[in-house]
């Protein structure tokens, strides 16, 4: 029987993966460009400019600390962000299913709007589409932006090449060595959980508010201190999957303990009730640096000082000797981290 499309195909795991590797990036191969397609990074640069584009179902619209709206302005502004550009400005294309209020529409664009103030970019161009009703659920959005490279970013790799030497001129998965420390910016699974309750699905319930928030100023600052030599958001797959992806193109294992993740009362209750791992859960407002050992504290005490990195933790180093990902767990055994086939919680973003 042919191939069929699943809602893991689409979830940022093993099977997205292997759908882009098999299918999309032979067709679509150009490797001149600064950081292609083939890099499979958070955002491409093509001639000095970064560009990025993304695609926003959430179910329900409105979840606990945001919406869609403020999703789509987010994610794209944060993987901008990730491989040390500078955000300036977004489209924004509309579809959206006959019969929506006008409410509803009104409402999610004042949520753009706030999300773009706060982040400091623009909405220059756009699109709207309606089709039948059950075309699809409400809405969709999809944001592609527009950065240049951080002015800071010059700076951050001389400090690199202090201690060792980098063969790139972006943040990229494929950065990392022994050594490098893993530094993760505050708590996880708060988005997937705020999403998931607000579906009022399995009897759960919960107060966890989603962490969707721009995270460009903070990249700003961490950045003038310098010493980070890859950086990515946990969004779909989680942390595991991102973990996974610097593993899989650096060639390093990396270990992490348990006891540093940060990681909510709230969030721990729910995910034993769904049998899921926290680790595999999509996140909107969190990144993860990988820095050089000797700049670590630096980067680590400058996070704190930010809203957006307060309760940020060194969580582990990559080392060489094998390719996983291995949890030195809180009684002290070591266990491998799967990697996740998909996020456990559809349409969470």
């Amino acid at each position: 029987m042919p191939k069929k499309i699943t809602i893991l195909h689409g979830a940022g795991g093993s099977e997205s993966q292997e759908l882009i590797k098999e299918v999309i990036l032979g067709r679509f191969s150009y490797k001149k460009f600064d950081v292609p397609l083939d890099a499979l990074d958070d955002a491409s640069v093509v001639n000095g400019i970064v560009f990025k584009t993304d695609s926003h179902a959430v179910y329900p619209l409105f979840f606990p600390g945001g919406d869609i709206g403020r999703l789509a302005v987010c994610g794209t502004v944060n993987d901008i962000s990730m491989v040390g550009g500078k955000p300036l400005a977004l489209s924004l294309a509309i579809v959206m299913e006959e019969g929506l209020d006008y409410s509803v529409l009104e409402k999610v664009l004042d949520s753009v709007k706030i999300a773009c103030d706060e982040a400091d970019v623009k909405i220059v161009t756009g699109d709207t589409k309606v089709v039948e009703h059950g075309g699809v659920k409400e809405m969709i959005l999809n944001t592609s932006g527009i950065g240049i490279r951080s002015p800071y970013l010059d700076h951050n790799f001389e400090i690199v090449e202090k201690f060792r030497n980098i063969n790139t001129r972006w943040l990229l998965d494929s950065n990392l060595q022994p050594g490098d420390k893993i530094i993760l910016s505050g708590y996880i699974g708060d988005h997937g959980i705020a999403v998931m309750s607000a579906r009022r699905q399995y009897g759960l319930s919960s107060d966890i508010v989603s962490d969707v928030q721009p995270l460009n100023h903070m990249v700003e600052k961490v950045l003038k201190v310098g010493g980070i030599v890859a950086m990515k958001d946990p969004t779909r797959g989680g942390l595991s999957n991102l973990l996974y992806e610097w593993c899989e193109k650096s060639g390093v294992g990396i270990e992490i303990e348990e006891s540093k993740i940060p990681l909510r009362e709230g969030v721990k209750a729910a995910c034993e009730i769904l049998g899921i791992s926290p680790l595999e859960i999509g996140n909107e407002g969190k990144a993860v640096l990988a820095v050089v050992p000797e700049m670590a504290e630096k980067v680590l005490s400058t996070l704190r000082e930010t809203k957006e990195g307060a309760y940020s933790q060194i969580i582990g180093e990559a080392v060489s000797g094998h390719d996983k990902v291995v949890m030195k767990t809180i009684v002290g055994g070591r266990r491998i981290v799967p990697r996740p086939r998909g996020d456990p919680i559809p349409r969470i973003c």
